[in-house]
């Protein structure tokens, strides 16, 4: 295995290693998107689009990387985004992402859909946690959540408000996902296919969304579960009370829209995250690089702007901070390094992407990362 991650050039190459290391059902519920996955593909391509103009005959020699945010110094300009159910996908994947996070002091957001409990990634974390709120229909379990996350030392919360309906998922229905997952005849064919995955997966346990496990008893598919952790009744008026309710830095995951965008400003907001959901909510909806350099011309001088979806390559990030954005997220970069190889498969898709990074940096003629903006915008 290490000489297969070893052998890895891009994060391409990890996620075709983890597709064959794990049974059909738990990569696609990663890997999948929203119906006929467009907007997934389309996030990458926009990017790809993104022409940075070189300069040359500037000392690069000593390239920065490092940024801050919320008064907090981090020596990376990406964190790692939020991915519920994630060590379907690989066994123990929330703790291995998160104790990263930690090691290279980069932002971890935890999801309230997450496999293991609130408290536990907050520890592996280790005060670079950030915690991710899926609003529930109940007010007293959001509440619950809220309070669990102020105990667990959490100082950001990212609420994501791009659910008001449960996206649909192709890949997810031909496959039956559900949750708790249901030992089909197809289901422990593929697992026998995949040894290593359904090994480890038996000593580390079945997976489940840990932080509504009483909840979500009677559930019995993944779109269920979805079902119970949102609410199409989040309004404008749901996203004031939040503010007023939590002490901390507030960010609003899920912004497409520049008026969307002030309107959280004058909530009062901290940041938002321009994202689509990766694409796994609509198949219609515009690429986020597209509505980035909008959102940031309206908000930037008032909020943090972070972007995800799509971030695949070093230079992404580049190309979203030239575009306008503060900081970016990245989800399926990394799972599919931890898939590819566990720990050590993890460690590879952050040393794939910074070397990406600091060499984009020395070819565009900047050596610190703060020093990217719309001027290295080329076309």
């Amino acid at each position: 295995m290490r000489r297969s991650l070893d052998r890895a050039a891009c994060i391409d190459d990890l996620r075709t290693l983890a597709r064959r290391r794990i049974p059909r059902f738990a990569f696609d519920l990663v890997d999948g998107g929203a119906e006929s996955e467009r907007n997934m593909r389309r996030n990458v391509e926009a990017l790809e689009r993104v022409e940075l103009t070189p300069r040359y005959m500037v000392d690069v020699s000593r390239i920065d990387t490092g940024t801050t945010l919320f008064g907090k110094a981090f020596d990376l300009p990406f964190g790692m985004a939020p991915i519920g159910m994630l060590n379907a996908f690989w066994p123990g994947a929330d703790l291995t992402l998160a104790r990263l996070c930690k090691r290279e002091n980069i932002p971890y957001v935890a999801s309230s859909a997450a496999s293991t409990a609130l408290e536990a990634l907050a520890e592996a974390a280790d005060g670079n946690g950030w915690f991710q709120l899926y609003v529930s229909g109940d007010d007293q379990v959001t509440e619950g959540l809220i309070a669990r996350a102020e105990a667990a030392g959490y100082e950001v919360m990212m609420v994501t408000v791009d659910v008001p309906a449960a996206g649909k998922r192709d890949r997810d229905i031909r496959n039956k996902l559900a949750v708790p997952f249901r030992f089909t005849p197809e289901v422990i064919a593929q697992c026998a296919a995949h040894p290593r995955w359904a090994l480890s997966s038996l000593r580390n346990g079945t997976p489940n969304v840990a932080n509504y496990a009483d909840l979500l008893k009677s559930a019995t598919s993944y779109a269920d579960v979805q079902k119970t952790l949102i609410t199409p009744g989040f309004s404008w008026e749901s996203l004031e009370k939040l503010r007023a309710r939590w002490a901390g830095k507030l960010l609003v995951k899920g912004i497409l829209h520049a008026d969307d965008a002030l309107r959280c400003a004058r909530i009062g907001c901290d940041g938002i995250v321009v994202s689509n959901h990766g694409g796994r909510q609509v198949a219609f909806g515009p690429p986020t690089a597209d509505v980035l350099p909008a959102i940031a011309a309206a908000v930037s001088d008032q909020m943090t702007v972070i972007m995800d979806s799509g971030i695949r390559r070093g230079a992404d990030v580049l190309r979203a901070k030239a575009l306008g954005a503060d900081f970016c997220l990245t989800g399926r970069a990394m799972a599919f390094g931890v898939g590819a190889g566990g720990a050590a498969g993890a460690d590879r898709a952050m040393d794939i992407l910074k070397l990406e990074l600091i060499r984009a940096l020395g070819q565009l003629g900047t050596p610190q990362f703060e020093g990217v903006g719309p001027q290295h915008l080329g076309g």
